[in-house]
């Protein structure tokens, strides 16, 4: 009876050390594979690239140095800086109205933050500036000139939108306007003249 308790207490303990042995190697190995994950995320954070966030994908795009470094300096207080391939599809700016250069997905736009305005920049594939459209959402910041042009010029019209937008030493705003169902945009600089205009359906 004595050689019997014995016994089993030895398969028990035998029993517990295994299982307590294989507990051990069960947390080594997940510690293992956190760390691993762990390691990669801090990887893909410090590459490269730039995360790039719409409301349907989110997508990296590699940016040469040299077109950052432009923008940096150009930008300093930029924040939630966010850079991406040039889509045609999304833009701010009548691209046509502007009179830019045409951009190809080889090249590059930086949406960001300044002064708590949104601003768009772009870049060509090769780190040169193109411009840089500025959302303006206070109309009563527009230059006198510009709204006294709009009230003689375009009377029963709103303004729907506005971007200012800059082009090396030049600036212009892009204005939107409706009436009803007419509508119309204007590109006129800061003294109020109408450099270029379209109405709905040109």
């Amino acid at each position: 009876m004595t050689v019997s308790i014995f016994f089993w207490q030895y398969v028990w303990a035998k029993f517990s050390v295994n299982s307590f042995k294989k507990t051990l190697n069960y947390i080594y190995m997940k510690l293992k594979i956190l760390s691993l994950v762990a390691g990669l995320a801090f990887m893909v954070s410090c590459g490269p690239s730039y995360e790039i966030t719409n409301p349907n994908t989110t997508t990296l795009v590699d940016v040469p140095s040299g077109t950052v470094t432009t923008f940096t300096t150009q930008y300093p207080g930029a924040t939630q800086v966010v850079w991406s391939a040039y889509d045609p599809a999304i833009v701010p700016i009548d691209w046509e109205l502007s009179g830019w250069p045409v951009l190809t997905s080889n090249d590059y736009v930086v949406r960001f933050n300044l002064d708590n305005s949104d601003y768009y920049g772009y870049y060509d594939e090769n780190g040169d500036w193109i411009g840089t459209a500025m959302i303006l959402t206070d109309y009563n910041t527009l230059p006198t000139s510009v709204t006294a042009m709009i009230s003689s010029d375009y009377p029963g019209y709103s303004i729907t939108a506005v971007q200012k937008e800059f082009k090396k030493d030049n600036m212009a705003y892009e204005i939107q306007l409706k009436n009803g169902d007419s509508k119309m945009k204007l590109l006129v600089d800061a003294n109020g003249n109408v450099l270029k205009k379209k109405s709905k359906g040109q």
